[in-house]
């Protein structure tokens, strides 16, 4: 991946790329694995097919992670952010942007009374 600085040897890559089923891919793709090849400068080329299943368009911003048995996982970063969202919501101490309010309008009051 020129310019990103990621060198995924190919002993980590397999022969294939995983892509991590999300909940609309398991209903809306087929479950088929496909051959890809690594090339040259350590591209990885996905077949048209898998672009146009999963939306995939020039430009898209992919998230790569090597896993522990030594696959790769590849997902669109929408789909990190959608999977994410929720995740601080059930923190103790209610809102953290009601927190960061209180904590504002209490310095701007001490500062009235200075």
């Amino acid at each position: 991946m020129k310019g990103s600085g990621v060198r995924v040897p190919a002993s980590v890559i397999c022969g294939a790329a995983w892509v991590t089923p999300q909940s609309w891919y398991t209903h809306n793709m087929a479950h088929t694995d496909r051959r890809i090849t690594v090339g040259d400068r350590g591209r990885v080329v996905l077949p048209s097919t898998v672009r146009r299943e999963l939306d995939l368009k020039p430009g898209t911003h992919m998230l790569l992670s090597t896993e522990d048995d030594g696959s790769l996982r590849l997902r669109p970063y929408r789909a990190v952010a959608e999977q994410s969202r929720g995740l601080l919501r059930r923190l103790p101490g209610g809102s953290m942007v009601d927190e960061l309010l209180a904590e504002r309008r209490a310095e701007a009051d001490r500062e009235d009374t200075e």
